[in-house]
C-alpha cells in the first residue's frame, strides 16, 4: 500500500518518479516546496519517507528547503532517520537498504536541516536512530553535532531510550561521543 498525497510533486517523490518530479518543478517552481494538505509533507519529505535517495538528491540540487515541517513537525531529517526494514526483507535486501538511509541521511545532513529538530513528541532524528538502533545514523548525527541533551514527551533523552530498550553498544556509543 502507501500514502496517496492530494499534491501530485509528493506522490512522484514518494513513488520515485524522477521524471515527473523534475516536469512538476519545471512547470513551477513553487512545486518544489509545495505542502500536502493531508499531511504536511514537501516533496522532499515524501522522498524522504520512502528513502528514495535520487529523488531527495534533485531536490536538494534544486534548494529544496529542509526546515519546513509537516503536520506531525516532522523535518525530512525526522523521516530519515526513522528508515526501518521489515522480517520479510532478505539479509542483502538489509543491506542494501541501510546503505542507502546512510547515504540519504549523509544527503540530508550536508543540507541546511535543523540537526535538532523535535516533532510533536518531543523526538530528534537522534531519538529515532536510537529507538530504531540505527547506530550507523546515530554516528552521523553526533559528527554533526546532534545534541544529545534534548528530552522528549516521555522526559527521555536519546541515550535514555538506548538503555530502557537494553541496546548496550547504542549505549556505548553515545557515552562515549558524550
Amino acid at each position: 500500500m502507501g500514502i496517496l498525497y492530494s499534491q501530485s510533486i509528493c506522490q512522484a517523490a514518494y513513488n520515485n518518479d524522477i521524471y515527473q518530479v523534475t516536469h512538476l518543478v519545471k512547470m513551477d517552481a513553487k512545486n518544489l516546496n509545495i505542502q500536502d494538505e493531508i499531511f504536511g509533507d514537501t516533496p522532499i519529505i515524501a522522498a524522504c519517507r520512502r528513502g528514495n535517495l535520487q529523488t531527495v538528491k534533485y531536490l536538494l540540487e534544486q534548494n529544496a528547503d529542509v526546515s519546513i515541517r509537516n503536520k506531525k513537525e516532522r523535518t525530512c531529517l525526522h523521516y530519515a532517520a526513522r528508515r526501518t526494514f521489515t522480517v520479510l526483507d532478505s539479509l542483502m535486501i538489509i543491506l542494501e537498504k541501510q546503505r542507502r538511509t546512510v547515504t540519504l541521511m549523509r544527503l540530508i545532513l550536508n543540507s541546511n536541516v535543523d540537526i535538532d529538530a523535535v516533532d510533536y513528541e518531543g523526538n530528534t532524528a537522534l531519538h529515532y536512530a536510537c529507538q530504531r538502533k540505527s547506530d550507523h545514523l546515530i554516528r552521523l548525527l553526533l559528527e554533526k553535532n546532534a545534541d544529545m541533551s534534548i528530552k522528549n514527551r516521555d522526559n527521555e533523552t536519546p541515550l535514555d531510550i538506548a538503555k530502557r530498550l537494553k541496546f548496550r553498544k547504542t549505549v556505548n556509543i553515545l557515552k562515549k561521543l558524550q
